[in-house]
């Protein structure tokens, strides 16, 4: 089952579900769509899960596909997944910035996310994962750390610091 998320936004995030189309027929598709009427066909879909009823759909996933939130990025590493992660981006209107751009970049490069900036990319990035599964993430205290400051920063930029 590939379990596709746009986490608890209220900004739509039609240009991921509707990517979610591409891939192959016949996948088994659990999205958590938000706000956004798009429904991808032959998916079992909910506007919003509760917090364990989502940790518990990611530890039975093959693949999670999430926006860039810092909340459902944590929530898939801490429950065994490697997120391919797709940034809600400012051009579209699916953010009041790029901050998911530059922490899904920063998340990409620490080796925590598969990130994908073109949804027309997203069938192979899941197609690539599926075929050779990464082994969990394990995070170390040094990436903590550079995570940790890397959102100070985006906090400190956002608030007028």
């Amino acid at each position: 089952m590939i379990l596709v998320t746009v986490g608890t936004n209220e900004a739509r995030f039609d240009r991921l579900l509707e990517a979610v189309a591409g891939l192959p027929d016949g996948t088994d598709l659990f999205v958590q769509h938000g706000p956004s009427p798009v429904r991808p066909v032959g998916a079992t879909c909910t506007e919003y899960l509760a917090f364990d009823e989502l940790a518990e759909r990611v530890r039975e996933a093959d693949a999670v596909v999430t926006h860039a939130g810092v909340g459902s990025i944590l929530t898939a590493l801490l429950n065994g997944a490697r997120p391919i992660v797709v940034p809600r981006l400012q051009r579209f209107g699916e953010a009041v910035d790029d901050h998911q751009l530059d922490f899904g970049r920063r998340a990409a490069e620490a080796g925590l996310v598969t990130l994908v900036e073109d949804v027309a990319e997203l069938p192979a990035a899941v197609a690539r994962l599926r075929a050779s599964p990464p082994p969990p993430p394990r995070p170390d205290e040094r990436l903590v750390a550079d995570l940790r400051g890397f959102l100070a920063d985006a906090v400190g930029r956002d608030a007028g610091s």
